[in-house]
């Protein structure tokens, strides 16, 4: 199994960071998985709805540990490069490149800042 493409949609929310989706092979889509910022660091949650009693229950989700890992850091990482590509742009307007270099994972709380300030005038 292969991640294809993934899709993020940035949020400038407090936990809520960008809802993402996957295609997998090039032929299966799954929507609404969430970075989250949780008390120990982000995370990625799969798309799921609630129920009667208020509980959550996944709708999709990795059979395996292997693949929830897979899944979570190459979305993770598309996040972080999302956020970096925002930085890169408001120093320079001209370049879309990353400096492979950034340490990503330092400057992660300047970049949310970053990126808040570019939308609070939305």
């Amino acid at each position: 199994m292969e991640i294809t493409e993934i899709k993020m949609q940035l949020k400038k929310e407090e936990k809520l960071k960008a809802y993402a989706t996957i295609t997998i092979d090039n032929c299966f889509a799954v929507r609404d998985l969430k970075v989250i910022q949780g008390n120990t660091g982000l995370f990625v949650a799969m798309p799921s709805r609630k129920k009667k009693d208020g509980s959550f229950k996944d709708i999709a989700h990795p059979l395996n540990n292997e693949t929830r890992l897979m899944i979570e850091n190459k979305i993770l990482q598309k996040y972080k490069d999302a956020l970096a590509g925002i930085k890169e742009e408001s120093v320079n307007p001209k370049s879309a490149e990353v400096d492979s270099s950034l340490n990503i994972d330092k400057t992660m709380s300047d970049l949310e800042k970053n990126l808040e300030s570019k939308f609070s005038n939305i």
